[in-house]
C-alpha cells in the first residue's frame, strides 16, 4: 500500500481504536467478489469474535484438519494481530480453499459475491455441525461452557428442529419466515415456517428497502393453474398465500436482486433501479407487530453494467466513520458518499455503481452498537452464557453490566424516518434528528 497506507493511516488519526485494523486484500484474478464479502464479514463485530475465539482454541495445527473454517479464522487472526494499522494482505491460502471445495469458483470468470456469501455462511454451518458431532460421539464429550466457546450451542431456536444443531453462525445470521395459506373456500390457514440467512428481494424502479419489504410480505392469489391443494376441502381451491417475518435475526442481510433474466433477450441483464437503503432501518412487518431497528455497517456493491462482467467493492461503517475497500486499496469516506450507490433515477446512466448485498446490525435501545462494554458482541455472548451458567451467576453478571452501562455510557437516541413520498431525486431519503442524554 505504501504511501496510500500512511495516507490512510494519517486520516484515521485517533478517531478509532487502538486495536482495529484496516487492511486491504490482494485480488487473485478476478477474486474481488470474494474480497468484498470478506471486508464485510470482517467488520461484523460478532462474527469476526466467534471466528477469531474460534481460532483461540484450534490454533494448533494438530487439533483439525484443514477447512474452509480453519482457513478464515487464520486470515482474520492474521488481520487483527498486524502490527502496523494499515496495509495489504494475500488471502492466498483462504482463496484456494474456496476453489478446491466449490469448482463454481476455480475459473477465472466473473463470479457473484451473493452466491459466494451463501456458500461460505453454509459451508461453515456445515463444518461446525460435522464438529460438534465428532465431539459429542467421542468419548470426552464436551461440556455446554466448551461447546459455546468451540462456537457451538446445542439449545432449540424458534423455527429450528430440535434435532438440529444451532451453530453460532444461526445464532447471527438466522432468521425465521412464516408461509401462510389461506384456502378460500373454507379459510383454513396453513403455515409453513422456514429459516433464512439472508433475505433476496425483488426491486422496482425508484424504490426503497422499506417498500421492497413491503413487497416481498404482499398478499399472493393463487388461482387458475396455480391453485392450492387445501387438506380439508380434499381437493384444488382457490387461495391467499403470504410470506411474513417471524424472526428477525441479529445480522439482517439482505441481497437485491439486481440480476433478472430477459426472456425477450435472452439473457440475465443487470436491474439498475435506485433503490434506497437507509443508514438506519426500522422494521415492522413481522408476525409480531413489533418494531425492530437496524443500523448498516456494510454494502458490497456491484460496480459495471452487467452480470457477467465488472467488479465488487465493499462499504463499511466502523466506530462511526465509513470506509471503502477497492482490494489492496483502503480509504475513508463520507457517510453522504453511501446514497451515490443507491442505483440510476434512469435506466441509461453512466453511473454503474448499485448496493448489492446490505448488512444491518439489531440495535440495542439506548446503546449505541460497536461501542463500549454493552456492544453487539457482549450481547451475543450473554445471550449464549444464558444457557450455561446457574441462573443466579448469569443474573449476578446482567447487573453488573447494567450498572457498568449506566455510570459510563452516553445513550443516544437517534430517530430515522424513511420518507417514502419521493425516492427517485438525489437528496438523501431520509430525515435525521438526534437527542444526547449524559449519565450523571
Amino acid at each position: 500500500m505504501g504511501a496510500a497506507g500512511s495516507k490512510l493511516e494519517k486520516a484515521l488519526g485517533d478517531q478509532f481504536p487502538e486495536s482495529e485494523r484496516y487492511f486491504g486484500l490482494e485480488n487473485f484474478g478476478n477474486t474481488c467478489y470474494c474480497n468484498s464479502v470478506l471486508q464485510a464479514l470482517y467488520f461484523c463485530t460478532p462474527f469476526r469474535e466467534q471466528l477469531l475465539d474460534y481460532y483461540g482454541n484450534h490454533k494448533n495445527p494438530g487439533d483439525a484438519e484443514e477447512n474452509l473454517l480453519t482457513c478464515l479464522a487464520d486470515l482474520f487472526s492474521q488481520i487483527s494481530s498486524q502490527k502496523k494499522k494499515t496495509g495489504v494482505i494475500a488471502p492466498k491460502r483462504f482463496v484456494q480453499r474456496v476453489k478446491k471445495e466449490n469448482e463454481l469458483f476455480r475459473s477465472y470468470m466473473h463470479q457473484d459475491a451473493h452466491e459466494f456469501l451463501n456458500f461460505l455462511l453454509n459451508e461453515l454451518v456445515d463444518i461446525l455441525e460435522k464438529e460438534s458431532n465428532a465431539a459429542t460421539s467421542s468419548p470426552g464429550t464436551l461440556t455446554a461452557s466448551e461447546n459455546i466457546a468451540n462456537g457451538t450451542c446445542n439449545h432449540v431456536s424458534n423455527g429450528i428442529k430440535e434435532e438440529q444443531l444451532v451453530s453460532w453462525v444461526h445464532r447471527i445470521f438466522q432468521g425465521t419466515l412464516t408461509n401462510e395459506t389461506r384456502c378460500l373456500l373454507c379459510e383454513t390457514v396453513t403455515a409453513r415456517d422456514e429459516t433464512f440467512l439472508d433475505l433476496s428481494l425483488d426491486i422496482e424502479q425508484n424504490s426503497s428497502i422499506t417498500s421492497c419489504l413491503k413487497n416481498f410480505s404482499s398478499t399472493e392469489t393463487l388461482n387458475a393453474e396455480d391453485k392450492f391443494f387445501c387438506d380439508k376441502c380434499c381437493s384444488l381451491q382457490e387461495a391467499q398465500k403470504r410470506m411474513k417475518i417471524k424472526k428477525l435475526p441479529h445480522i439482517l442481510v439482505i441481497h437485491l436482486k439486481r440480476f433478472k433474466y430477459i426472456e425477450q433477450l435472452g439473457r440475465n441483464k443487470k436491474l439498475s433501479y435506485r433503490v434506497v437503503f437507509p443508514v438506519e432501518l426500522k422494521l415492522s412487518n413481522t408476525v409480531d407487530g413489533d418494531d425492530t431497528e437496524y443500523s448498516l455497517f456494510a454494502v458490497v456493491v456491484h460496480v459495471g453494467s452487467g452480470p457477467n462482467h465488472g467488479h465488487y467493492v465493499s462499504l463499511v461503517k466502523s466506530h462511526s466513520h465509513w470506509l471503502f475497500f477497492d482490494d489492496e486499496n483502503v480509504d475513508m469516506i463520507d457517510e453522504s458518499a453511501v446514497q451515490t450507490f443507491f442505483g440510476s433515477a434512469q435506466e441509461y446512466s453512466s453511473n454503474t455503481d448499485h448496493g448489492y448485498i446490505l448488512f444491518y446490525e439489531r440495535a440495542v435501545p439506548g446503546v449505541e452498537l460497536h461501542h463500549g462494554p454493552f456492544d453487539s458482541t457482549t450481547v451475543l455472548l450473554l445471550f449464549s452464557l444464558q444457557f450455561s451458567l446457574p441462573p443466579p451467576f448469569f443474573l449476578l453478571l446482567l447487573l453488573l453490566l447494567l450498572l457498568l452501562l449506566y455510570h459510563s455510557i452516553q445513550h443516544t437516541i437517534a430517530v430515522y424516518s424513511l420518507n417514502e413520498a419521493w425516492v427517485g431525486g438525489g437528496i438523501l431519503p431520509f430525515s435525521y434528528c438526534s437527542m444526547t442524554i449524559t449519565s450523571v
